[in-house]
């Protein structure tokens, strides 16, 4: 892939005059008619978001869920075809490589959606792994996806499935299946980043541009808007959602980033990382991530900022945004343990000023 790619949505996009950065090795809408009224359209109706950057990977044959078995943090032997689960790609050390979700196919097939700027890591691993009867395949650039996000979504997507005279009723939440959609083969997955109801579309590169611009015209009336990056990050930070290389990386395990639960060491398997997270969940950590909560008329929190405890520094904000929905800033924050109580005073520190903050759970707005 070349340094900077193209979506295969990149002429929708120049038609609604989206404004475009570089981002993960892709040039990308950051935003079309401005990150607030695309927030709020997700949060109270339905935003579309380009995903064409994020990889795809199959894992086929009869050694397919042995091998993911093998190599990712949540038991793949959970799943029922049709069935899909988050999970991680570790490294020795229990850091993470990749933050991922899987869904099962069939017997012997699975697809892992993986993070853009670590798709080609992620499938050097995989085929490293030496896992026998399983060929990993997709190389980044091949599909086109987008996600329908929002209250709205359902019904949109329902209507839309129904006029192609396809089955009307859209997967269930964390569940994918194969439909047509305005003429056209896809898979849709109950799933998303913004904690909101909604779905992730992938299709075939010639069928994207057609698909996305038939959901917008079908969304037109319910107050739909095409979304980008910045409305992206503020809504999944209010709901607490990761940012692989911020609050997840080689360096920090998901038992530090609190997401523990994905983890799954109930059954005797072995897999990267895991000595380290048995350790963990045994005996604790020597930082954990938080939520913290800011206060309205005062400076956002921001990635890199120190955390203060009095005197002591004790972390630093892995993520933060001004939350459109709270009217505050809000943040993670990874720091030393044990870890202050929530509605605890804290402070983070921005061009030499302290700035309060309150610890909070990590999922800012209530859940769906």
């Amino acid at each position: 892939m070349s340094a900077i790619a193209s979506s295969p949505l990149a002429l929708c996009h120049q038609s609604l005059g989206a404004r475009m950065i570089p981002f993960a090795g892709w040039n990308l809408p950051v935003e079309y008619s401005g990150l607030l009224a695309e927030h709020k359209a997700t949060r109270q109706a339905a935003g579309l978001f380009d995903i064409s950057h994020m990889g795809q990977v199959r894992a086929l044959g009869k050694g397919a869920l042995p091998a993911l078995a093998s190599l990712l943090a949540n038991d793949p032997a959970k799943l029922r075809d049709g069935e899909g689960q988050y999970t991680f790609l570790l490294n020795q050390h229990g850091g993470v490589i990749d933050d991922l979700f899987l869904y099962r196919l069939g017997s012997e097939e699975y697809l892992l959606v993986v993070n853009a700027s670590r798709h080609l890591e992620d499938l050097q691993v995989l085929t490293n792994s030496g896992c026998k009867d399983v060929l990993f395949q997709g190389a980044p650039g091949h599909t086109a996806g987008m996600a329908l996000q929002g209250p709205k979504s359902p019904e949109i997507l329902s209507r839309m499935l129904k006029a192609d005279h396809t089955n009307p009723v859209p997967p269930a939440r964390n569940r994918i299946a194969k439909y047509r959609l305005a003429g056209h083969e896809v898979l849709v997955a109950a799933t998303g980043y913004t904690g909101e109801d909604g779905f992730e579309i992938f299709t075939d590169l010639s069928a994207g541009p057609v698909i996305w611009n038939a959901v917008l015209e079908a969304g037109k009336t319910d107050g739909l808007l095409p979304c980008g990056l910045g409305s992206r990050d503020s809504l999944r930070l209010e709901a607490g959602f990761p940012l692989n290389g911020q609050d997840l990386s080689p360096e920090i395990t998901p038992i530090e980033a609190g997401l523990g639960f994905f983890v799954d060491l109930n059954q005797i398997r072995p897999f990267p990382g895991r000595p380290v997270l048995e350790e963990q969940k045994k005996n604790g950590t020597r930082r954990l991530c938080v939520g913290l909560k800011g206060q309205p008329g005062q400076p956002p929190p921001r990635h890199d900022y120190p955390v203060f405890q009095g005197d002591r520094k004790i972390g630093v904000i892995t993520s933060g945004v001004p939350s459109p929905t709270l009217g505050h800033g809000i943040a993670l924050a990874l720091i030393t343990t044990p870890a202050p109580a929530c509605g605890q005073d804290l402070e983070f520190e921005v061009r030499g000023r302290r700035v309060p903050v309150k610890v909070s759970p990590r999922r800012f707005i209530p859940k769906k």
